[in-house]
């Protein structure tokens, strides 16, 4: 289980970095704020991630 977790962080640090990339070329705010929504929800699923998996493992 330990191998897709991984895969699936280095996949979400990987989205992230990409739309880091598309936010800094964005021409328009609300482009801008879509690159800026869509960074916040991958977090939001890398820090489910990295810290639910731990939870769970230390229940």
């Amino acid at each position: 289980m330990s191998d897709v977790r991984d895969l699936l962080i280095r996949g979400s640090e990987k989205v992230i970095g990409h739309y880091r990339v598309l936010l800094a070329g964005a021409k328009s705010e609300a482009e801008r704020e879509l690159y800026r929504a869509r960074i916040a929800r991958e977090q939001r699923l890398l820090d489910t991630l990295q810290h639910g998996f731990l939870d769970r493992s230390a229940a």
